[in-house]
């Protein structure tokens, strides 16, 4: 039988640096619900496993007949609404009723492994005032704030980055998609609501899994930087 989690635990098994884990090259692919082209990165591949039930393949490497989606929470809804599945795989599938939930749930804990191995190659440091610190000659690939953090206290951190950076501050990411107690498990810390993660090859591979997340879900919690900018990728001081 397969089990419907497998991508995650290739995510466990995978380098998490990787900036892109899914392919980003050939040809396009086309949405089974809105029939457009898109490159690979921007669908979500599913497979039929033995068992006939639709796995979502978020690495691309499950074998099978592959049909994609959108990756948009609202295009994995409505295919399952209107069995796209069945019409693609032209035969009965099942399909499990929660996939679009699951799908997320796969996104965010593989977002979070990533950002776990950033911190442990000494990349990230958390708390407002280690955050402030951080800016300077150095410029962070992505400030986190907690997604239950204060409105209040979100303020005075854009506040303050705007006042260490000016209008460099729009090039920072900024992602608010997890928890307080997501990012205490990530970073091995507690109380975690702000945190800075400096540039490099694991950074990058925490702001691929980030942005799609956020993608997925329809907002704007990621906010897209430049893919190449250059950022320093020595350790933040902690």
């Amino acid at each position: 039988m397969t089990d419907a989690t497998t991508p995650a635990g290739d995510a466990e098994s995978d380098d998490l640096s990787d900036a892109v884990a899914f392919p980003d090259e050939g040809p396009e692919r086309t949405c089974i619900v809105t029939r457009s082209k898109g490159s690979p990165e921007a669908l979500i591949r599913f497979v039929v496993g033995p068992d006939r039930s639709v796995v979502p393949d978020l690495r691309c490497r499950l074998p099978g007949r592959g049909a994609w989606v959108t990756a948009e929470r609202s295009k994995v809804l409505e295919a399952v609404k209107r069995k796209s599945f069945k019409r693609a795989f032209k035969s009965e599938v099942e399909v499990p009723p929660t996939l679009a939930d699951m799908i997320d749930g796969l996104m965010e804990k593989d977002a979070l492994q990533a950002l776990s191995l950033a911190n442990k190659a000494g990349l990230v440091v958390a708390g407002a005032t280690k955050v402030e610190g951080s800016i300077g000659p150095k410029v962070p690939a992505a400030l986190i704030s907690a997604s239950d953090g204060s409105a209040d206290g979100i303020r005075k951190m854009e506040a303050a980055v705007r006042r260490l950076m000016g209008d460099e501050a729009d090039s920072i990411a900024r992602v608010r998609d997890f928890r307080s107690d997501q990012l205490d498990l990530a970073l091995g810390r507690t109380n975690v609501i702000h945190a800075a993660v400096a540039g490099g090859r694991a950074a990058e591979g925490f702001l691929t899994r980030a942005r799609r997340l956020a993608r997925y879900r329809g907002g704007s919690a990621a906010k897209a930087a430049a893919p190449h900018s250059t950022i320093e990728t020595r350790p933040i001081e902690d």
